[in-house]
């Protein structure tokens, strides 16, 4: 059995069309993760994923069967068709189905720089002064554990 023991971890930015703030919203950047984390059975890997109001920033393993331009689109294709079909108001928006702009930024990360890579993606939110609305609604069974916790 072969195995890839190469190191291709890489740190993207996608942009959203027209920089529209459309990553302000807890469901939303739930979303994209899930959409993300999706093509794990294909290969990739994920770092930390952060978000900046109107992009992302992401760190990620590509396998070595797909390119960077290939998995790049594959994550924006999957992405914002998780979007679209999660979150149908955002059609409004963006009517002809394209969320993502055409712009990206890509550069490689090694052993040395992976924490800096890091941090730099999870602090996105305070570096862009960004106020994420949490939108989520909690599940009964969430509701119910903290009630449980509070008792305690």
């Amino acid at each position: 059995m072969k195995t890839d023991t190469r190191n291709n971890w890489v740190t993207l930015m996608f942009v959203c069309k027209c920089r529209f703030n459309c990553l302000r919203k807890q469901s939303v950047m739930n979303t994209c993760q899930e959409a993300f984390r999706e093509f794990e059975k294909f290969g990739f890997e994920f770092g930390p994923i952060g978000f900046g109001g109107n992009h992302t920033h992401f760190r990620v393993n590509i396998p070595k069967k797909y390119s960077i331009l290939v998995a790049e689109i594959m994550l924006k294709s999957g992405s914002s068709e998780r979007i679209f079909e999660n979150h149908p108001n955002f059609r409004k928006r963006y009517p002809r189905g394209s969320f993502w702009s055409g712009y990206e930024h890509h550069e490689s990360t090694g052993k040395k720089d992976m924490n800096e890579a890091d941090d730099y993606i999870r602090s996105q939110q305070m570096h862009h002064n960004v106020k994420v609305i949490n939108d989520v609604q909690k599940t009964i069974f969430s509701y119910a554990a903290e009630q449980d916790t509070a008792y305690s």
